[in-house]
């Protein structure tokens, strides 16, 4: 692997950009952020937890009221509610007996709103 006229050659190609590449590889996030990063857009990846974010990006909401939006039965509706509070998308309060599901953050909403935008823009 020595030097070219173009670049360095690696890995079967050869680099063109040395500057880039070493910029690149200077602010790439350390292996655990990309796959924290991946694992949250995994979640995003049910149509199920998709719907109930959407609900909650309308209106805070309880399961019960979460169900009757979807035709889906409570445990389904807890399940998936589970894995977002677990993966910080959603947060609940509880009001006496009541639990009230809602949006962790505006960062949720925010990630929401430009997938959304994203889609629509095709």
């Amino acid at each position: 692997m020595g030097d070219k006229k173009q670049g360095i050659e690696t890995c079967s190609c050869t680099i063109i950009h040395e500057d880039v590449v070493h910029n690149v590889k200077e602010s790439m996030p350390r292996e655990e952020k990309l796959y924290d990063l991946a694992e949250l857009f995994k979640v995003f990846g049910d149509s199920t937890r998709i719907k109930i974010i959407y609900a909650l990006f309308e209106s805070e909401m309880c399961v019960c009221d979460i169900a009757a939006v979807l035709g889906m039965n409570l445990s389904a509706i807890s399940h998936q509610l589970r894995i977002l509070k677990q993966s910080g998308l959603a947060k609940f309060r509880r009001e006496g007996k009541i639990m009230y599901y809602s949006l962790d953050d505006e960062h949720v909403m925010n990630i929401f709103q430009q997938g959304f935008d994203h889609i629509n823009h095709k």
